[in-house]
């Protein structure tokens, strides 16, 4: 097989992980990274096997990349984005698509001028966890979908994280930070969301770093840090998000789907496995449903790897621009709900992304 030639930049903790994972699809090759701190992409290069560690405008400027992956921190995603779709150059995004609504459809209308393609993690709703809950929800296995509850709780990463000020400035908060898996995963299995109400609050006006040389400094609270949505699925179904950093401990599940004929544990949407657990009336029992036999491992680089399976054909790719920015949308107006009290109709929609094929090998997507 031709393979896709794709360029990394950004060579953060991230990026091993799709340097990794990368290689072990038949379509994609990493032919360059690059990263702002040219050591740091000397190392990634020579860790992974690299052919080139360059500059940015180096690699923006290489003819024989089709794709860019952009691992660059969120503040940043748009700039490079925006800089590789003006090289001609597909892009695939880390999560979020953008720190703003602005600038997430700007990369989506410059992307439709230039023909090029926008893609955006999280892909874990690819993975066999996701996928297996999506075939038996396509397959009626809990009737038809009423409601849906998701919960992204904790106390936030300061105790661990030595430089945690991002994490509650503009762009961050728990909903930012982790909520893209939530709310792709609820719209990959029930489609977009059409409505939402939510409130938000922040809780401490200040967090205390605990671990580090900093340990003990304190850093000041911008966004909100507990989270409360409620989102009416265009399906008809009806959602209820909670994403907090403000939890000391708790027992609820990740994500459950319920239906007029049962209930489905939905795993981690942060990972690609399992378990899937299902519920129904005759059985009185939860029951572990086996996996699809697609990946469960950590797969970061499933989206890319679809991207360029779709710029080959022309078909779609699952982890496109269009959920990406339905995804921001429904995070940005949850917040904007609360600020006004009020429901609100979302501007945006996408598709629902279409299911993986089985049967094939590991290290291909398409026939």
């Amino acid at each position: 097989m031709n393979k896709t030639k794709i360029g990394i930049i950004g060579c953060g903790n991230i990026s091993g992980t799709y340097l990794k994972v990368a290689p072990t699809f038949d379509i994609l090759e990493v032919v360059a990274c690059a990263d702002a701190i040219p050591d740091l992409a000397k190392s990634r290069a020579q860790e992974f096997g690299v052919p080139r560690a360059c500059s940015v405008d180096e690699l923006l400027a290489d003819p024989e990349i089709s794709i860019v992956v952009n691992l660059t921190p969120p503040a940043a995603h748009a700039t490079i984005a925006l800089r590789a779709l003006e090289a001609g150059k597909s892009v695939y995004n880390e999560k979020p698509l953008a720190v703003n609504r602005e600038d997430a459809r700007r990369l989506l209308e410059l992307a439709a001028e230039k023909h090029l393609r926008v893609g955006c993690a999280p892909d874990t709703f690819m993975g066999a966890g996701l996928q297996t809950c999506r075939k038996l929800i396509d397959e009626g296995a809990i009737g038809r979908p009423l409601a849906a509850t998701a919960f992204m709780l904790g106390r936030g990463p300061e105790p661990w994280h030595p430089n945690p000020e991002f994490f509650y400035q503009v762009g961050g908060g728990p909903m930012f930070d982790m909520g893209p898996y939530y709310v792709t995963a609820l719209v990959s299995l029930l489609g977009p969301v059409k409505r939402v109400t939510g409130s938000a609050q922040i809780s401490f006006a200040e967090r205390t770093i605990g671990s580090g040389p900093r340990k003990g400094s304190k850093i000041k609270v911008e966004i909100p840090t507990h989270i409360v949505g409620v989102l009416d699925f265009a399906s008809g179904a009806v959602g209820n998000l909670i994403t907090s950093f403000d939890v000391w401990a708790h027992q609820l599940p990740r994500i459950e789907i319920y239906g007029s004929e049962g209930t489905l544990s939905v795993p981690d949407p942060n990972t690609f496995g399992g378990p899937v657990k299902l519920w129904k009336p005759e059985s009185k029992s939860w029951e572990e449903a086996p996996l699809l036999p697609l990946r469960a491992e950590n797969s970061r680089s499933l989206g890319v790897a679809d991207l360029a399976y779709a710029l080959r054909s022309g078909r779609s790719h699952r982890a496109s621009g269009a959920l990406a920015y339905h995804v921001l949308d429904v995070m940005y107006t949850v917040h904007d709900a609360s600020h006004e009290s009020r429901h609100i109709v979302l501007e945006s929609t996408c598709e629902r992304p279409a299911p993986l094929p089985t049967g094939l090998t590991a290290s291909e997507l398409d026939q």
